[in-house]
């Protein structure tokens, strides 16, 4: 069905959202009625949230205790009294982070880094290894020393031992780190926000610490920082949380999961939860950030309590079933609540029922809408609904959509979505762009015009800008305006390309080939063929919504759109398809054959010459 075609109006009786949400929060206000009235709930309540609250305060304590053994490996790192990332020293730190790594099995690594991009590290996954970094003129060179594993038994030198030494070249810079912008930006220990590790590729967080010792201008010279995985930060919560009753979640300040309990694996991507009771509690974590507070998920309550981590600024919220840890008391009272239960079970289902009812026909609108909006203009119209809002909706958007269904007959579609991707606005506007333009032209159009009945020329003519038009769509131009019987088309506007000349030579090349084949075609037919000639031009433009208040077109204007004009009109005199100009073949010198045509060609309208150059057709197909 098309957008064409009117929906039709329907005379059957429809209910407003107004009453459906009325009598969905009537029903569910008599059921939270009825609840409130058992008083020995309160009660219960009171008790499992004590308990619940002292189950959360271990999984604190421990998770800060985790924390502060990782930054203490750190401090002790900016405590030693010759710490340096290269140098002389820079072996006595190698085995001092060898060291404090190993008696550290919450941190993945321990590294230092001055500020003249050295860098030594010490890291335990995914190899272990001591990694020796320096930074100088815009590359890095890295020396991986990669160590036997943490044995006992053997000697001490025998355990810092080298097994195989590798040396590689490599973009990264130490400076550019979040832990170190924004240890030597705070001028004290900090903990970063969660980012992707450069070698590890996992996410983690870093504890950094400014070694304040030294100082070159009044910044800090060295950072000392340590590495933690939110995969390892996962282990321990799990491990914490294993101890005692129900679940516990580690969420940054925007409540993004960083550590978890109720999943297994590790954290890979930082998002926010998506399903499960870590989800139900996002909203009122970000409501109110109550300490503690109870929810219902699928029908089951939860005792939760939630706390701020002072030192990282990081949420920790811990949910238990509140039957886990009231079971026996709730066991007790089963039998008065089995009919409140069974009442709110038969008010759910009607709610999730009349939700479907509501939702499902919302959520089809709503991709009706998202397709107006990108002009996909051409898809299914949205069914009926007995919601009369909804009803009432779907008429006006099958309008909407009918109006720009024949609007855009006038319009260039995919003009306006590059528009809009681009961020543009929809009005005058103007900028300066470097762009390429080429001008095609039909030789002889008037002759043919004269002695062609006037359907068969419209109907040729639409074949052949039928033709242009993917062709040149097919290679990324724009086209700008139809001048007639030829075409205006940009590369590089309103999207940037930073290979336009090319581009626009070979869909010139590509759209002489098509058209000698529509031609050979039209000679068959009994129609005279449409031979064309293609001027192209590179260079700077004023490029924008352009023209009245009433009337705005997109066009680019200037001095090179002159010149591709006049380059195209010297194909008359020379007798050539398609000509280029010399800022164009500058773009595309020696990956397409050409020809040198003159260095004294001058344009209608211009005192310079012009050096002009012939695209060859032949061997570029050939090539």
């Amino acid at each position: 069905m098309s957008f064409a075609s009117s929906l039709p109006r329907s005379r059957r009786f429809r209910v407003d959202v107004g009453t459906l949400i009325a009598a969905l929060v009537l029903a569910q206000s008599l059921v939270l009625i009825a609840l409130v009235g058992w008083g020995a709930q309160r009660l219960v309540s009171s008790f499992g949230e004590g308990a619940q609250r002292a189950n959360h305060q271990r999984v604190q304590e421990k998770v800060e205790a985790f924390l502060e053994r990782a930054a203490t490996a750190v401090d002790a790192m900016v405590q030693a009294p010759h710490l340096a990332p290269a140098g002389s020293s820079a072996d006595d730190t190698a085995e001092l982070l060898w060291v404090l790594l190993q008696q550290a099995p919450e941190l993945d690594s321990l590294y230092v880094a001055d500020a003249r991009a050295r860098m030594l590290m010490v890291q335990r996954y995914p190899d272990l290894a001591v990694r020796r970094i320096v930074r100088a003129h815009d590359a890095t060179t890295e020396t991986w020393d990669y160590k036997v594993r943490p044995d006992l038994r053997l000697m001490p030198a025998q355990r810092f031992a080298t097994t195989r030494r590798r040396t590689l070249t490599s973009n990264y810079d130490p400076l550019a780190g979040p832990w170190y912008q924004q240890a030597t930006l705070a001028g004290r220990p900090v903990w970063t926000a969660p980012y992707e590790f450069q070698v590890a590729h996992e996410l983690g967080v870093t504890y950094a610490r400014p070694d304040l010792r030294t100082r070159d201008n009044d910044a800090p010279d060295q950072v000392a920082a340590g590495d933690v995985t939110l995969g390892r930060l996962s282990d321990f919560v799990r491990q914490f949380a294993r101890a005692g009753e129900g679940d516990s979640a580690l969420l940054s300040a925007d409540l993004r999961v960083l550590a978890r309990s109720d999943r297994p694996g590790r954290i890979t991507r930082l998002e926010s939860p998506a399903d499960g009771v870590l989800a139900a509690l996002r909203e009122p974590l970000a409501r109110a950030g109550a300490a503690s507070f109870t929810i219902t998920y699928r029908g089951e309550r939860y005792l939760v309590q939630s706390s701020v981590i002072v030192a990282t600024g990081w949420r920790l919220v811990s949910w238990v079933p509140e039957e886990r840890v009231l079971g026996g008391v709730h066991r007790a009272v089963g039998g008065a609540m089995a009919t409140a239960l069974g009442f709110l079970g038969v008010v759910l289902l009607l709610s999730l029922r009349l939700a479907r009812r509501v939702t499902a026909p919302v959520e089809r609108l709503a991709d009706f809408a998202r397709r107006i909006g990108r002009l996909e203009l051409d898809g299914p119209a949205p069914a009926q609904s007995r919601v009369l809002e909804i009803q009432h909706l779907a008429q006006a958007l099958d309008d909407s959509a009918r109006g720009l269904r024949a609007f855009r007959q006038f319009v260039p579609v995919q003009l306006v979505r590059q528009l809009m991707a681009e961020g543009l606005p929809l009005g005058a506007s103007g900028r300066p762009r470097r762009v390429t333009i080429m001008f095609t032209d039909i030789a002889g159009f008037t002759g043919l015009a004269e002695g062609t009945p006037a359907p068969v020329l419209v109907a040729q003519l639409t074949d052949y800008f039928n033709l242009t038009a993917a062709v040149i769509a097919r290679h990324g131009g724009t086209i700008d305006k139809y001048i007639g019987d030829g075409m205006m088309v940009l590369w590089g506007a309103p999207t940037a390309l930073p290979d336009a000349e090319l581009r626009a030579c070979r869909a010139a090349l590509d759209l002489q080939a098509e058209v000698d084949a529509l031609n050979d075609r039209a000679r068959e037919a009994g129609r005279a063929p449409l031979p064309t000639r293609i001027g192209i031009h590179t260079g700077p433009v004023i490029a924008g919504v352009l023209g009245s208040n009433d009337r705005l077109a997109y066009t680019a204007i200037g001095d090179a759109v002159n010149v591709a004009s006049r380059v195209e009109e010297l194909n008359t005199a020379l007798g050539t398809r398609i000509l280029i100009s010399e800022a164009t073949w500058q773009g595309v010198a020696e990956r397409l054959p050409v020809r040198r045509i003159a260095t004294e060609t001058l344009l209608r309208g211009r005192q310079a010459p012009l050096t002009v150059y012939e695209l060859l057709e032949d061997r570029a197909a050939a090539g």
